[in-house]
């Protein structure tokens, strides 16, 4: 699409369902968006994309009533509109599915269906008519869970499907989905990637954010792309190429696999038959055995439910496991609890940024030096950090990792998802470390803060920490490890290095299509 079309007036009014005029939204310090003229188009899968802090949340949250313009306007169907709620927006038919989930995990899937939302009927809820439908919108995500599970008992993918059946149960036009793949396996991208052909056909308009690019390019019609706040270009699908789109969002920057292999060291982390039952039977871990040396990258890959969050879990002690030894540096662990292992050189970087990560509350700077799942602060766990040393310390890191930000006390939800993962990468790494595991360190990050992020594991194996990944991103996996682990219930399926580390070698493990080749790369 030439420039000049771009600005060319509308050529048929009802093609464009919503748009922006001049639209800002100002934060303390940070302006978040900054005078936007946006389109979405009726009917589509209009794909919007950008680094973090592009401003394409902040952009979502006003159309979705979360929060309102600092000026500009939104025009809804050629009239101007003031959402002031999402109860409002819902209104006029503008739902969002967050990145984030907003779900309850002690209610069960139906309540959490249709929260806010609950079919009455002479004064009490029509608990029989919400099941069915509860029942069909499941179905239609090809979701096997009744209605009635506990949310909590589902991993974090099957939640994100719920999500999407909450957002369905309402009588939707506009469904903003934010990042709706990042904790999906594959074949449940599949299925989502079907449900949004069905809403197509309904009549439904998409405004879909996502940061992997192959499936913007398979499922969008339109891609916009912001930067920095600024609405910077606009095309059809069919017009765009991977390149194009990256240059358009990250400018000039350089290549972000970037990964020399560190000089390896001793081995720092041996486990040896770490075995994890399962209560309603079977096993969460199943006689793990693995060793990782000083400046190794290893990488750990699995398909939803293949037990790697599990294995962290069990090496941090944040989950009891029955059978097996873990030593760090000769010495065994397998009995210390977490805040012991984080002293003795573990840190987590968990997947659950929101619910694990951060402390929502807090300043950026007080969840930098928050020891991690506890608010023990560093004072209590490193008795030598005083509020000064804690200040410099936050700065050297702030400035280290390249965070965004204005002023280390502001609270850390005025920072973009990209932003908020380096704070809590930060913290990791302030423990000064020996072993960090990092469990999906890229989920929802885009290009630019990826790159910066795969610079810092670069760093830190250079300087002699082990680090364990886990990915669902095969090209991260591929491109940043020096052995791969695959997974698969509970096991590690086969272990590959060097030459052998392919996307169609880790998939094969991982799925357990070739049995033949897998015994060859069998531990």
């Amino acid at each position: 699409m030439a420039p000049h079309d771009l600005v060319a007036p509308q050529p048929v009014e009802s093609e464009v369902i919503i748009e922006t005029r001049g639209l800002s939204r100002v934060y303390p310090g940070v302006t978040a968006l900054d005078n936007v003229n946006y389109r979405v188009y009726r009917n589509k899968v209009n794909v919007l994309i950008g680094e973090n802090g592009a401003g394409k949340s902040t952009m979502m949250k006003m159309l979705a009533g979360v929060e309102t313009p600092s000026s500009g306007q939104i025009i809804l169907d050629g009239e101007a509109v003031s959402l002031q709620s999402t109860h409002q927006a819902e209104k006029l038919g503008i739902s969002i599915i967050f990145q984030e989930l907003n779900l309850f995990p002690n209610m069960n899937v139906m309540d959490n269906i249709f929260m806010a939302n609950e079919f009455f009927q002479k004064g009490r809820i029509n608990e029989k008519y919400q099941y069915a439908l509860a029942k069909s919108l499941l179905e239609r995500l090809e979701l096997d869970v009744d209605p009635y599970a506990p949310l909590g008992e589902l991993g974090i993918g099957h939640q994100q499907l719920v999500e999407i059946a909450r957002a369905l149960s309402k009588d939707t036009r506009v469904l903003i989905m934010d990042e709706p793949t990042s904790a999906l396996s594959q074949s449940e991208v599949k299925v989502l990637f079907k449900v949004i052909a069905q809403l197509k056909r309904r009549g439904v308009t998409i405004i879909y954010i996502s940061h992997r690019l192959e499936e913007l390019m398979e499922i969008g019609d339109n891609i916009t792309i912001f930067r920095d706040g600024r609405f910077i270009s606009e095309r059809h699908v069919s017009d765009a190429s991977v390149p194009w789109i990256i240059e358009q969002m990250v400018g000039d920057k350089k290549k972000h696999f970037d990964y020399q292999p560190a000089p390896k060291g001793d081995a720092v982390l041996d486990v040896k038959g770490l075995t994890a039952l399962h209560p309603s039977g079977g096993y969460k871990l199943n006689d793990v055995t693995f060793t990782l040396s000083k400046g190794e990258v290893i990488g750990i890959y699995g398909l939803l439910g293949a037990g790697r969050t599990e294995l962290f879990k069990g090496l941090v002690g944040l989950m009891p496991c029955q059978r097996g030894e873990v030593h760090l540096n000769g010495e065994s662990i397998g009995k210390s609890r977490f805040q012991q292992r984080l002293k003795k050189g573990l840190a987590l970087v968990p997947e659950d940024r929101q619910g694990e990560g951060v402390v929502q509350m807090m300043s950026i700077q007080a969840n930098m030096t928050l020891s991690d799942f506890s608010l023990q602060g560093f004072r209590r766990a490193w008795r030598w950090l005083n509020p000064q040393k804690e200040e410099t310390c936050v700065k050297e890191m702030i400035q280290q990792l390249a965070i965004k930000v204005s002023d280390a006390t502001l609270p850390i939800t005025s920072l973009s998802g990209g932003n908020q993962q380096k704070v809590v990468l930060g913290k990791a790494l302030m423990t000064q470390p020996q072993v960090v595991f990092l469990d999906e360190p890229t989920r929802g990050v885009d290009v630019g803060a990826k790159s910066e992020i795969y610079r810092i594991m670069n760093q830190m194996a250079r300087k002699g920490v082990a680090i364990l990944m886990i990915s669902s991103e095969l090209p991260e996996v591929v491109g940043m490890s020096d052995r791969v682990y695959v997974m698969r219930e509970g096991s590690i399926a086969g272990e590959l290095h060097g030459h052998d580390i392919s996307q169609e070698n880790i998939m094969t493990l991982a799925t357990g299509v070739n049995d033949s080749h897998h015994q060859a790369v069998q531990l």
